[in-house]
């Protein structure tokens, strides 16, 4: 069955000290396209994360969103002392320099300064890595359980359409049987008009045989047919098959039979038959770009 690559999913796991959420959204696209907003503290596992996220999610433009909050209170910046004793002895200086007085408050003038606040990045820990792991695995899943059910919606939408286009090919036959008397109707019409003209009854007849064997469309129904059967075919290998670029490079071949079908139908009933059939195509190439 195929997938979509097209779905949602969430995953939460927790530490002692952490509750982790992790959302993964995923659109079309030809090939994967990655992107992870990782908090710092976990930043040394997104490498990992990005190669097993990769060898699932095979193909679309994905993002991962990691949200922590932390169960036990920590203190996630410090007064950086030691850059406030610099700043203090130049203000110092300063003021001796150029004859102004010190600062009334120091605490507002020093703390307002560049780095006054450092942050204190802690390793991460083997219960907190777990965590994370274990959130980012069950966002995937949810994932592909969403891109599964959108591929069920696919299937039967594919379906339905194949059988569209193969009932209106079905009903080309009766129009393609009357053309040719039509066909050469008109052009003894024509000749009659002329009646100045002399010409070779059997030579035309040899023109008309040759004439009408360039219309003939039954090999284009007969390919075209062959792909309808494939792409349905197709529909139903297995999930990890990659069936999103083989639909859809079938639906270029169907495109080129019933392109070349409409060039030598010749009738205005088979015309218009031809064009429900490209708009049944253009839906399906359109839905195609979804598939994994």
């Amino acid at each position: 069955m195929i997938q979509s690559m097209t779905g949602f999913g969430r995953g939460a796991a927790a530490s002692e000290s952490k509750k982790i959420t992790i959302e993964i959204k995923s659109l079309n696209s030809k090939q994967l396209d990655l992107s992870m907003r990782v908090p710092p503290y976990f930043r040394e596992l997104e490498v990992t994360m990005r190669s097993e996220l990769a060898s699932v999610l095979q193909r679309g433009k994905v993002a991962l969103n990691v949200s922590v909050e932390n169960i036990v209170p920590e203190a996630s910046a410090v007064i950086n002392t030691e850059v406030l004793q610099q700043y203090r002895s130049q203000i110092l200086a300063l003021a001796g320099t150029l004859g102004i007085p010190e600062p009334a408050d120091w605490y507002a003038t020093l703390l307002r300064l560049p780095d006054a606040l450092k942050t204190e990045l802690k390793m991460v820990d083997a219960a907190d890595e777990e965590a994370f792991r274990q959130a980012c695995r069950e966002a995937a899943s949810a994932l592909m359980a969403f891109r599964s059910r959108e591929g069920e919606r696919l299937f039967q939408f594919f379906v339905e359409k194949i059988d569209n286009i193969s009932s209106l090919l079905a009903s080309v036959e009766p129009f393609e049987e009357k053309r040719v008397p039509k066909i050469r109707a008109r052009l003894e019409e024509q000749l009659a008009k002329l009646d100045s003209v002399e010409y070779d009854r059997g030579r035309l007849e040899q023109e008309l045989v040759f004439y009408i064997e360039k219309l003939d469309v039954t090999e284009e129904k007969t390919r075209l047919r062959s792909h309808l059967n494939y792409f349905l075919d197709t529909l139903g290998l297995p999930a990890d098959s990659g069936q999103g670029k083989q639909l859809g490079f079938i639906a270029q071949e169907m495109g080129r039979e019933i392109n070349t079908l409409g060039s030598k139908a010749n009738d205005p009933d088979m015309q218009k038959i031809v064009v429900k059939m490209k708009d049944e195509l253009e839906q399906i190439k359109e839905q195609v770009l979804n598939v994994l």
